[in-house]
Order: C-alpha cells, then structure tokens, then sequence
C-alpha cells in the first residue's frame, strides 16, 4: 500500500508566512514520510494513512498562527505500492520529455 497526499498548510495574515510554512515542513520530519515542496503545496508520501494523518496535523500544528487554513488531498493506493516519482514518470513518457517547461 502507498498513500500519497498533496499537503498546503497556510497562515492567515498580513504578514510573512515563510517562516510558518518552514515550521510546518519541517514538522514533517518526525514522522516516517518522504515529502517534497514546492511553491503551491507539499507532496508526502507513506506507506501508512495514519502516519500520513498523523504527519499533517503536526504540520498544522507546528504553525503559530491565530487562523491556520489546511488543505489535505489523498490519494491512498490500497492495493499496490509504487512512488510518487512513478506517477510522474508515466507522465513523462507520454509526454516524451520532462513534465516541466523551459521558461524561468
């Protein structure tokens, strides 16, 4: 079994939010998930839904904020296992190149 799930945890404020985001992140480290950000969210995955669960509420929890707002996709592969990078992988070679463009 592989769980994935698409994470973004957001502070509601006027202020930055950079150091709230890298708070939630690296609450991610306690618990047994591979993960990758990027500007919009935070792609984990697990082998376990409860460890997945368990690791984005302490990103939740992890953000010292008045109004924290989270958003939690799953997509939980309950009969086989594969990794994330195999999802985009797929993609990929359908596309025949890399699934990202060349501007900057």
């Amino acid at each position: 079994m592989t769980v994935f799930a698409l994470l973004r945890v957001t502070p509601i404020t006027d202020g930055d939010v950079t150091a709230d985001v890298a708070a939630a992140i690296d609450a991610l480290e306690d618990h047994d998930v591979a993960y990758e950000t990027t500007p919009m969210a935070t792609t984990i995955e697990a082998e376990d839904v409860r460890e997945l669960f368990a690791a984005c509420a302490a990103a939740h929890e992890a953000v010292d904020a008045a109004e924290v707002q989270t958003l939690v996709q799953v997509d939980d592969k309950r009969e086989k296992t594969m990794a994330a990078s195999e999802k985009v992988d797929s993609v990929e070679a359908e596309l025949g190149r890399e699934a990202r463009s060349d501007r900057e």
